[in-house]
């Protein structure tokens, strides 16, 4: 069982291999452009409940204002309500493609995120086999003295087991409360 093991490499060995964590988000951030950032701005703040009850309520009184005001005071006749229907299509036209907008670069972040994140899965699993190889090398130095103090590793290791087996089978003879 005296097999020679290569040491494992040390924890700063390990650390000057590593590579910094990038914060992706700050990355994306500093790469937006002004348009882009008033495209993420607007689309944050046009799918919101604040956003849908302020359209709610300039309809309402749009509507109420040109069907009950005095005739004198309307200013987009009732029943075909032209500017309001213009205003209306003109907003959605330039809403929709920033919308779009919003959404493309949203997906560019997150395919940034996804990268960052097989980044550190990939560190952390270099790490985690730098851990075993390391469980591994104790393993083997233990073994080996073991073995230099005369003691047969496979009878020590079959004692142990009996004594846990008589353990547990006590545990099971004490009635529970």
């Amino acid at each position: 069982m005296s097999q020679q093991m290569q040491k494992p490499p040390s924890l700063s060995e390990v650390l000057k291999k590593r590579k910094t964590v990038r914060n992706v988000n700050l990355q994306h951030k500093e790469q937006l452009t002004k348009v882009e950032k008033l495209a993420i701005f607007i689309s944050d703040h046009v799918g919101t409940p604040g956003f849908f009850f302020l359209v709610i309520v300039w309809t309402i009184f749009w509507l109420s204002w040109n069907s009950l005001a005095p005739m004198k005071m309307r200013f987009d006749p009732p029943m075909a309500f032209v500017l309001w229907l213009f205003i209306s299509n003109m907003l959605q036209i330039f809403l929709m493609p920033l919308i779009m907008v919003a959404q493309t670069l949203q997906d560019r972040h997150s395919e940034l995120r996804a990268e960052n994140d097989f980044e550190i899965n990939v560190k952390a699993e270099r790490e985690i086999e730098v851990i075993l190889k390391h469980l591994e090398y104790q393993n083997a130095m233990l073994l080996s003295l073991v073995e230099k103090l005369g003691v047969n590793v496979e009878e020590a290791l079959a004692a142990q087991q009996r004594e846990k087996n008589e353990k547990d089978d006590e545990g099971e003879k004490q009635p529970t409360p």
